[in-house]
C-alpha cells in the first residue's frame, strides 16, 4: 500500500513511536489486561492514574497483546515538548500513518481552527474506514497536551471514530474530553487511580522477580503491601535497598521514610510543576487521615478548598476518595505522599503546626467525629479539651477506635489530671486491659475504688466490665462468667460497653466448654440492626464463628469468620482492633480447611494478635503462625518462632499460651526426631503443671496439654501403654470442654498406640471414631498435623473399606492434599450420585457472582463487573462454597453444574 510521507518527519524524535521495552521482570497485569480486551471493540480506553502507576508499563503489555493477535498498533508518548497545537499534530499525523492512513503533509499547517479541524477529521475518519482492519492507536502521556485546538480535534475525532479506529489513552490527569454519549453506548472503557496499584499477589510476584537470593516472609510482603498500598513506583526502591543490604530487611518501614530515591521522585516528578498555592494547601490537609472541602476550607482559612482539592483529584496527585456513608466526599492522600507532605510541613515552626491541629480538633468535635478531635488535640497540645472530647465519648458512643488515641492520651496525661476526671480513668483502665497490660489495670482499679468517685454510679457501674476485662487477660474465664452473668440482666447503656460484655462472656463460656450458655445468649442478646457496623458488635458476631470452630466446624467458622473481617475492614481498617480480633478465628478455621494461602493472608502483619492481644487470640494466632511456617518455611524457623512466643506468654504470666507453645515444639521436636529435646521440653511443661495453684483456671487444660505431650512422648519412646493413659486423660478433658479437635487427635493417638499393643479391633475403632468425626465435620490439617504415622495408619486401614463408602472417599481426598495448595480439592464432601444431592439455595447475588465465577473471572473483576467491593465478593463466594459444601472454585462449578444451578 502506498503511504504518503509526512516531509517533516526526520524532524520527529522517533523514540516517541516506541514503547519502553519490557524486561524480564516485569510484572504482567492480567486483570487489567483482562479489562482491556473486554473494552477492546469500543472506540476509547481511558488509563488515569498518578504517576509511578505504572500505566506505560501496562499500555506496552496492551500493545504486545494486540500485536500478538495480528492486529496493527501504532504508538505515539507525549512530552512537555508537545503542549502546542503545531507539536502535537506532527506526531499525531505521524503516528496515524504508521497505521496506514494516507494523510497529506499539508495538513501539518492545519490552525486548529473548527473549519480546519472538521475537514481534517473527515479525512481521517474515511481513511481508518477504507482500510477495513482493527486499528489501534495508543497514547501515552496525554496529560502533557495542553492546546485547546489539540482537545477539541481528539473531541472530534472520538466523536466521529469509525468503529475499526480504537484510541487507547494513558494520562496522570483527566482529559479535559467530553465522553458522556460513548459511555452511554457502552464506547468508552475505563481503568483509573483506584484499579492501577498492585493487589497483593502482584506486589509479592514483585520481589519474587526482583530480589534473587532473598525471600520475604508473608509479614514482610503485607507491611510492604499496607505500607505503599500497591503503588509500584515505591516498591523499587525496597527492592534496590534489600538487594544491596539484605541486613536492612529488619527496618522495612525506615526504608521507605528516608528512601532518597523516593523523596527525589516525588518531588520532582509529582510536587515540581504545580503552584505554590496547591503545594500550601496539600502541605496543611496532610494532617489529616481524611479531609472533605469543608474541613480543609475551615483549617487552612482557604475559600478555593474544594476548588484545589478537585485539581489534586483531576490530576491524580496520589488522592483517591474513599467510601463514606456522608452527602460530601472525602478524600485521602497515598500513605508515602501524605508523609512526605507532613515532613514538608514539619519544617514550619511548631506554633504553626499546633495550630492547624487544634482547628481540625474543633471542627471534628462540633461534628461529633470524636476519634479525630481526640487525636488533633492531643497533637496540638490542647490535653483539657481532649480530656473533655474523651469523657463525652464516654458517655454516648465510646468504641474499640478510641484505643489508640486514649493510649496517647494516657501517656502524656499526669495521672493527678486522670484522678480528677473518674469516667476517664476507667476508660484508661479498660484501654490498658485490651491491651495486654492487665497489671496496670488492675492497680489503677484498685485505686480509683479507694477515692469517692467510686460512690458515683456512673463510675462506679463500670467496675465489673473493668475487673471482668482484666480477669479475661489473666486468662481467668470462670471469674468472667461470675461477673458478667449477673450484669446482663442490666446491661449497659453505652452500646460498645454493652456489646464488649457480651464478647468477653461469650468468649468465656467457650472457654470453659459451654457452648450451650453461648448460644444461648446469642439468641437472647441479638445484635440489633442499626449496631451491625459498630466495631464491638462484630466482634461479639465473631464469637459465633469461634464457637463452630470449637465444635470442630472449621467450614461454617470460615463461612462467618471471612463475612465479619471483610466487614469490620471496610468499615475501620485492616489494622483496627476489631479487624484483629475477627482475623484469629478467620485464620485458625483456614488453617484447618487446608486454606493456607487465606490463612497467611489474614495473619499476615498483624503482630498484635500475635503479642498484645487476649490470651486465646495470641495462642490460636501463633499455632497456626508457626505450622504454618513448619510448610510453607522450615521447621527450624517454626520452632525459634514458638521459642519466642513461649519466652512472651511466660513475661506476660500466662502459662496456659505458654503450655501451648511448649507442646507445640514438642510435637514438631518428635517429628524431626529430637527426642531428647523434646523430653527436657515435657519437663518443662511437667514443672509448669506442678506450679499451677489447686484453684488456678487454667490447671485443668494445662494438664491436658501435658498429658497430651507426655503421650507423644511414649509413642515416641515405643512405650504405647503408657501413652493410652495419657491420652485417656486428655480424651476426658476434650469431651468434658468440647474441645472435638483435640479429641479427633487423642483417638488418632489411640488408634496408633493400639496398634503397637497389637490390639487391632481396638485401633480400627479409635480410628475408625477419628475419621468419621473428621469426615462429618470436614477437618484436614487436624489429621494431617499428626504426620506420616497416622497417614500411613489411615492408608492401610483404607484399603480395607469399600471403595463405595463416604470414609474411603474422604480419605482418598485426604490422602492427595499436599497442604499447599489453596484450591485443593474438597475434603468433606464425598462423590454422590444426583439423586443422593441435597437441595441446595443460593440467594439471587450469590447465583449471580457464581455465574461469573465459572467463566474464570477473578474476585476484582467480578467486583468490577457488578459494582460491588472486593470484600462482599470475597465473602459472597466463601458463603457459595460454604452451602456447597466445597472448598475450591472449580469443585462449586462442577457441583452446581450437577445441580442445575449453572448451564
Amino acid at each position: 500500500m502506498h503511504t504518503t510521507i509526512i516531509n517533516a518527519e526526520d524532524l520527529l524524535v522517533a523514540t516517541k513511536f516506541s514503547p519502553p521495552r519490557l524486561n524480564a521482570r516485569h510484572i504482567a497485569r492480567g486483570q487489567l489486561l483482562a479489562r482491556l480486551q473486554e473494552g477492546q471493540r469500543g472506540i476509547a480506553t481511558l488509563i488515569t492514574g498518578g504517576a509511578g502507576f505504572g500505566k506505560t508499563i501496562l499500555l506496552a503489555q496492551w500493545r504486545l497483546e494486540l500485536m500478538r493477535a495480528g492486529l496493527d498498533v501504532a504508538w505515539i508518548a507525549f512530552s512537555l515538548d508537545d503542549r502546542q497545537f503545531a507539536s502535537f499534530l506532527a506526531y499525531l499525523l505521524s503516528a496515524l500513518q504508521r497505521l496506514g492512513l494516507r494523510i497529506d503533509p499539508e495538513w501539518l499547517n492545519s490552525d486548529g481552527s473548527e473549519q480546519s479541524t472538521n475537514a481534517l477529521i473527515a479525512i481521517v475518519t474515511r481513511e481508518a474506514q477504507s482500510i477495513g482492519r482493527e486499528l489501534h492507536l495508543l497514547i501515552d502521556d496525554f496529560q502533557h497536551v495542553e492546546s485547546p485546538a489539540a482537545h477539541r480535534l481528539m473531541q472530534k475525532l472520538l466523536d466521529h471514530c469509525p468503529a475499526n479506529l480504537h484510541l487507547t489513552i494513558a494520562s496522570r490527569s483527566t482529559p479535559s474530553l467530553s465522553l458522556g454519549r460513548l459511555r452511554m453506548q457502552g464506547n468508552v472503557a475505563e481503568i483509573d487511580f483506584t484499579e492501577l496499584p498492585f493487589d497483593l499477589d502482584e506486589t509479592r510476584d514483585f520481589f519474587q522477580q526482583n530480589l534473587s537470593s532473598l525471600t520475604l516472609s508473608a509479614d514482610e510482603e503485607r507491611l510492604i503491601h499496607d505500607l505503599t498500598n500497591g503503588w509500584p513506583a515505591a516498591l523499587q526502591p525496597i527492592a534496590t535497598m534489600l538487594r544491596v543490604r539484605p541486613s536492612k530487611r529488619s527496618q522495612l518501614r525506615s526504608i521507605l521514610w528516608k528512601s532518597n530515591d523516593l523523596q527525589a521522585y516525588l518531588a520532582e516528578d509529582v510536587v515540581a510543576c504545580l503552584p505554590p498555592g496547591l503545594i500550601d494547601f496539600m502541605e496543611k490537609v496532610s494532617l489529616f487521615r481524611r479531609f472533605n472541602p469543608d474541613l480543609a476550607q475551615f483549617v487552612t482559612g482557604s475559600s478555593r478548598a474544594h476548588e484545589l482539592i478537585k485539581r489534586a483529584e483531576d490530576e491524580n496527585l496520589l488522592i483517591h476518595r474513599i467510601e463514606s456513608n456522608d452527602n460530601v466526599p472525602w478524600y485521602r492522600f497515598h500513605p508515602l505522599f501524605g508523609e512526605f507532605l507532613a515532613q514538608r510541613l514539619s519544617s514550619r515552626s511548631d506554633l504553626q503546626v499546633e495550630a492547624l491541629h487544634q482547628r481540625a480538633s474543633q471542627w471534628f468535635a462540633e461534628r461529633d467525629y470524636l476519634v479525630e478531635a481526640v487525636r488533633h488535640a492531643n497533637l496540638g497540645g490542647d490535653l483539657d479539651y481532649a480530656v473533655k472530647a474523651m469523657e463525652e465519648a464516654i458517655s454516648t458512643n465510646w468504641s474499640m477506635a478510641y484505643i489508640s488515641p486514649m493510649l496517647h492520651l494516657l501517656e502524656r496525661l499526669p495521672q493527678e489530671t486522670l484522678f480528677s476526671h473518674p469516667r476517664l480513668f476507667i476508660i484508661g483502665c479498660l484501654t490498658y486491659a485490651f491491651t495486654a497490660r492487665p497489671d496496670k489495670a488492675q492497680r489503677w482499679l484498685e485505686r480509683i475504688r479507694r477515692t469517692e468517685a467510686a460512690r458515683n454510679p456512673a463510675v462506679s457501674s463500670k467496675f465489673t466490665l473493668a475487673d471482668a476485662a482484666i480477669a479475661l487477660q489473666l486468662d481467668q474465664p470462670r471469674r468472667v462468667i461470675s461477673l458478667l452473668e449477673p450484669s446482663q440482666q442490666s446491661p449497659l447503656e453505652n452500646r460498645s460497653l454493652r456489646y464488649i460484655s457480651l464478647s468477653a462472656l461469650a468468649t468465656a463460656y467457650l472457654a470453659v466448654g459451654r457452648q450451650e450458655d453461648a448460644r444461648r445468649l446469642y439468641a437472647q442478646q441479638p445484635i440489633h440492626a442499626e449496631d451491625r457496623d459498630n466495631d464491638m458488635a462484630m466482634v461479639f458476631e465473631s464469637t459465633r464463628a469461634l464457637a463452630f470452630l470449637k465444635e470442630g466446624d472449621a467450614r461454617e467458622a470460615e463461612r462467618l469468620g471471612a463475612s465479619i473481617l471483610a466487614r469490620a475492614e471496610e468499615s475501620y481498617g485492616r489494622g483496627s482492633v476489631s479487624a484483629s480480633l475477627c482475623a484469629a478465628t478467620l485464620c485458625d478455621a483456614s488453617y484447618e480447611l487446608d486454606h493456607l494461602d487465606d490463612a497467611l493472608r489474614v495473619l499476615a502483619n498483624r503482630s498484635g494478635i500475635l503479642r498484645s492481644s487476649m490470651p486465646d487470640v495470641m495462642a490460636r494466632a501463633s499455632i497456626c503462625r508457626a505450622r504454618i511456617a513448619v510448610i510453607r518455611e522450615t521447621p527450624r524457623a517454626a520452632l525459634d518462632f514458638l521459642e519466642s512466643q513461649a519466652a512472651h506468654f511466660q513475661v506476660m504470666g500466662l502459662d496456659r499460651p505458654q503450655a501451648l507453645m511448649l507442646a507445640e515444639q514438642v510435637n514438631l521436636l518428635l517429628g524431626q526426631g529430637e527426642v531428647r529435646r523434646a523430653t527436657e521440653l515435657v519437663a518443662l511443661l511437667a514443672a509448669l503443671e506442678s506450679t499451677q495453684h489447686a484453684t488456678a483456671e487454667t490447671r485443668g487444660e494445662i494438664s491436658a496439654i501435658a498429658a497430651l505431650s507426655r503421650a507423644r512422648l511414649a509413642l515416641a519412646q515405643h512405650d504405647p501403654a503408657w501413652a493410652l493413659e495419657d491420652l485417656a486423660a486428655v480424651g476426658a478433658f476434650a469431651e468434658r470442654s468440647g474441645r472435638v479437635r483435640t479429641l479427633v487427635k487423642v483417638r488418632l493417638l489411640a488408634a496408633r498406640a493400639h496398634r503397637e499393643l497389637g490390639h487391632q479391633d481396638a485401633a480400627r475403632e479409635s480410628l475408625r471414631a477419628a475419621v468419621e468425626t473428621a469426615e462429618r465435620l470436614g477437618l484436614v490439617r487436624t489429621l494431617l498435623d499428626e504426620g506420616p504415622a497416622v497417614m500411613a495408619q489411615l492408608a492401610a486401614w483404607c484399603q480395607e473399606l469399600e471403595p463405595e463408602v463416604p470414609l474411603a472417599a474422604y480419605l482418598d481426598r485426604l490422602r492427595a492434599c499436599n497442604g499447599s495448595d489453596e484450591e485443593a480439592p474438597t475434603i468433606a464432601v464425598p462423590t454422590r450420585s444426583q439423586a443422593d444431592l441435597p437441595r441446595i439455595n443460593l440467594t439471587p447475588r450469590e447465583l449471580e457472582i457464581l455465574g461469573l465465577v465459572s467463566q474464570a473471572m477473578s474476585n476484582k473483576r467480578i467486583a468490577l463487573t457488578l459494582n460491588i467491593t472486593f470484600g462482599t465478593v470475597k465473602w459472597n463466594v466463601k458463603n457459595i462454597l460454604a452451602k456447597l459444601g466445597v472448598s475450591s472454585r472449580y469443585a462449586a462449578i462442577s457441583l452446581a453444574r450437577q445441580q442445575g444451578l449453572l448451564k
